[in-house]
């Protein structure tokens, strides 16, 4: 399948980014490129001089807040995608209410807890929408360890192992691995798996 109909199946479709920092803003950048048609981006946080090492924001975006800037990074990027951005905190019922037409929705939470409420909600609410969750990023090298792993219409990208922590940070190279991967799942799940 050639580039012109990747982007006319991809056109009509709709993915949910919960989540607007290293996995969430790379990824979501990564759908915007290969033309997914619609976007719906939450986050409730703004932009930090820390998170330039691994966020898909520039220096001059510094404590703008991340849903607004991400969709006016995708819009010099691709015009033609849609972006419809929330700055908000996210919670079982925002979640019901944002993502029920999702075509795939994308966690890309830091806190464990929120991975949980949000994998909870989509598995009970829309369990015949696929969910891609990245967990076990941090660090840096690895990359064999680096897996995608399906659960019925749960997918996690990741090792699964290295959380984040003042010890053990998120940096570019590994984030961005697991965000393209992440983004990867949801192009096969919208177009089926490539030869």
């Amino acid at each position: 399948m050639n580039f012109i109909k990747i982007k006319e199946r991809l056109k009509t479709k709709t993915v949910g980014v919960a989540g607007c920092g290293g996995l969430g803003s790379n990824a979501a950048v990564a759908l915007a490129r290969v033309g997914v048609g619609n976007l719906i981006i939450a986050d409730f946080d703004k932009i930090e001089v820390s998170n330039l090492n691994r966020q898909y924001f520039f220096h001059d975006q510094i404590g703008k807040f991340k849903a607004e800037a991400l969709k006016e990074n995708i819009s010099q990027i691709n015009p033609e995608v849609t972006v419809e951005d929330h700055v908000i905190t996210l919670n079982p019922e925002l979640i019901i209410k944002m993502f029920a037409g999702c075509d795939v929705i994308v966690e890309a939470f830091d806190k464990s807890e929120m991975k949980e409420m949000i994998v909870g909600t989509v598995l009970s609410q829309f369990p015949s929408t696929p969910l891609v969750c990245g967990v076990g990023l941090a660090g840096w090298g690895g990359n064999n360890l680096i897996k995608t792993e399906q659960f019925g219409n749960l997918y996690i990208v990741g090792d699964r192992a290295n959380e984040t922590s003042e010890e053990n940070p998120p940096l570019a190279p590994r984030v961005g691995a697991v965000a393209n991967m992440m983004a990867n799942i949801v192009l096969e799940l919208l177009l089926g798996k490539d030869k």
